[in-house]
């Protein structure tokens, strides 16, 4: 005798509902979130990267600047730099008259296409910046994707850059184009926020860029990176911090062996 509810069909229970984080901030929320709670904001860009409109104003910014510098000083000041350069270098120092003009013109030509591919040097650079914390995080055990490694680096880079290039807007409106140092502000701006303005670059460009990685600016990305990585990659403090000195490392590395062979600080 068959039982009551046999050969009955029941549904099956309901799956578990799976709550999704949501991100509490719009884009444009984060932009100014980030100068005055950067733990917060890193919260927020864990559950949704986001880095467009930050690249777009960092990339405007920074081809604006170098646009900015090049009217200041002018095509003759320019030449002249590119001049002086050419007989500081062993290389080029012995180069004639008509070849140094012409290693010139070259120069200024390869200047110009620079400040118009600017943004797209910027997009590159943040994509490997991305990349290269993507790596160190897995090598410390994180657990961030790419796309959130990548929006640590360029919102790290954001409240540095957005306040640095207001100062050196300001300070390249009043200042003289006879006071510029162009080899040097081309690198790093016209206002340095380092012991380095203290020293003479040109006669110890290595040391000079040494003492300018004490800068508070680049120190204030370090602080926002390192809090950005730890949030993302659920890493210690510790691995957060060992991930941007090591990339800041081999980033000083590569300014000093540049400003050895340029007599340039970096």
């Amino acid at each position: 005798m068959q039982s009551e509810n046999e050969g009955t069909w029941e549904a099956p229970p309901p799956p578990e509902k799976i709550e999704v984080e949501q991100p509490k901030m719009s884009e444009v929320a984060t932009l100014g979130n980030i100068f005055f709670e950067p733990g917060r904001t890193f919260e927020d860009l864990r559950k949704k990267p986001r880095f467009i409109m930050a690249t777009a104003i960092i990339a405007v910014m920074v081809t604006a600047f170098a646009f900015g510098l090049y009217y200041k000083v002018g095509e003759d000041g320019m030449r002249r730099v590119m001049a002086e350069q050419l007989e500081k270098s062993p290389q080029t120092s012995g180069l004639s008259g008509e070849q140094k003009e012409s290693t010139i013109d070259m120069q200024m030509t390869i200047g110009s296409v620079v400040r118009y591919l600017m943004p797209i040097f910027v997009l590159i650079s943040m994509l490997i910046g991305g990349l290269f914390y993507w790596l160190g995080g897995k090598a410390f055990g994180g657990t961030s994707s790419y796309m959130q490694s990548l929006s640590v680096w360029v919102y790290a880079s954001l409240p540095p850059a957005v306040v640095g290039m207001i100062a050196n807007f300001i300070v390249l409106a009043f200042k003289s184009a006879d006071e510029i140092d162009v080899a040097t502000a081309s690198q790093r701006g016209v206002i340095q926020a380092s012991p380095a303005f203290l020293m003479d670059g040109k006669a110890n460009p290595v040391l000079a860029t040494l003492v300018g990685t004490l800068d508070l600016f680049m120190i204030w990305g370090w602080i926002l990176a390192a809090i950005g990585l730890r949030i993302t990659n659920r890493i210690s403090s510790g691995s957060a911090w060992a991930i941007v000195i090591i990339f800041a490392l081999v980033g000083l590395t590569f300014r000093v062996i540049g400003s050895f062979f340029s007599g340039n600080p970096g």
